[in-house]
């Protein structure tokens, strides 16, 4: 199946669920400031632990994504006027083709998953996160449609043969390009190179993005924990392929053609190569992969904490900011 990249429908694609129905009208500040706060405040009452895999587990992580969602429309962000300097670094950042299109892709591949899932709450829970990916993926549509940034021509999304394959690339990939995103973001909030209004617009998204790999998370333990030894020991081979292709990936550069035709070099992994582009202050990668450990722990303080957090991301840098400190100590002698 080959879907067109305005022709996503989430209740076609996985039966029985949904779309949210979303308030009319632009809210007040008292409506946004709620929103915000049940959106980074969650806990759930009930048994002091809980076993991942078990069904409890599964409600907490379903309760949690449903409690926590945000109604924000796309169609009523605001998004502010720019100065020269200000719309020229949006303009010239090389990730906007690829951003979009990682959310066209991702929405479709949470789709295809969730429509695989035998449990209903599962599903649902799966279900809405792709229609969120949508939503980002129009947030992004909107805003380099108002700020006229030149993006190539979407290309078909193809519906995945292996939609669990599918899914765990997503999901995993989220859940690197999420913990420098956060770092980035607030590097570009303290800048001051773009106007506060901008990043104001955007901090639903980020927090949305960590509410997703929140769910990723304990969605990867809960299968984990459900599958009989066969199939949990080729669903552990199919992780570890995962993280090798996308370890590959993010050392390769993706090229595209612009609007008028010439061609540019994207940088898969600017999430890390980027923070010299939101800032004019002389970033070290320490200062940075600093941040993102900071940042990472703020956007989850305000969750349950049974639920599980992703954990690759942390403990490799934390493991590496020691050496890091190091070579730039010795760099400075």
């Amino acid at each position: 199946m080959t879907l067109q990249h305005d022709a996503f429908d989430t209740q076609t694609l996985v039966p029985g669920y949904h779309e949210p129905v979303l308030p009319t009208g632009e809210p007040d500040a008292a409506t946004i400031a709620a929103s915000e706060t049940r959106t980074r405040q969650w806990s759930s009452n009930g048994q002091e632990r809980i076993k991942y895999g078990s069904d409890a587990h599964k409600q907490m992580m379903c309760k949690m994504f449903a409690e926590t969602f945000n109604p924000y429309r796309p169609s009523v962000l605001k998004w502010p006027a720019l100065d020269d300097a200000a719309l020229h670094r949006i303009t010239s950042l090389p990730i906007w083709d690829i951003a979009v299109q990682t959310e066209g892709k991702a929405r479709l591949r949470m789709a295809a998953y969730a429509r695989t899932v035998a449990d209903p709450d599962m599903r649902n829970t799966l279900a809405q996160n792709a229609w969120e990916e949508n939503r980002h993926k129009e947030v992004l549509s909107k805003m380099v449609q108002h700020y006229g940034i030149p993006l190539v021509p979407e290309p078909p999304y193809e519906y995945p043969q292996d939609p669990e394959w599918a899914y765990l690339v997503t999901g995993y990939s989220e859940c690197i390009d999420s913990f420098f995103a956060f770092g980035l973001f607030k590097v570009a909030h303290d800048s001051g190179l773009f106007p506060p209004e901008l990043i104001d617009t955007f901090e639903p998204v980020m927090q949305e993005e960590c509410r997703h790999i929140l769910l990723f998370a304990n969605w990867v333990a809960w299968h984990r924990a459900n599958l009989n030894l066969f199939k949990r020991i080729a669903f552990e081979l199919k992780v570890f392929r995962v993280w090798w292709f996308l370890g590959l990936e993010r050392m390769d550069l993706a090229k595209s053609l612009d609007a008028d035709g010439n061609e540019h070099t994207q940088d898969n992994n600017f999430t890390v190569n980027g923070a010299q582009s939101v800032t004019e202050k002389d970033l070290s990668v320490v200062e940075l992969m600093a941040t993102c450990l900071r940042e990472n722990d703020r956007r989850f303080a305000g969750y349950d904490k049974r639920l599980l957090r992703p954990t690759t991301m942390p403990f490799l840098v934390k493991c590496a900011l020691p050496v890091l400190r190091f070579f730039e100590r010795r760099k400075r002698k």
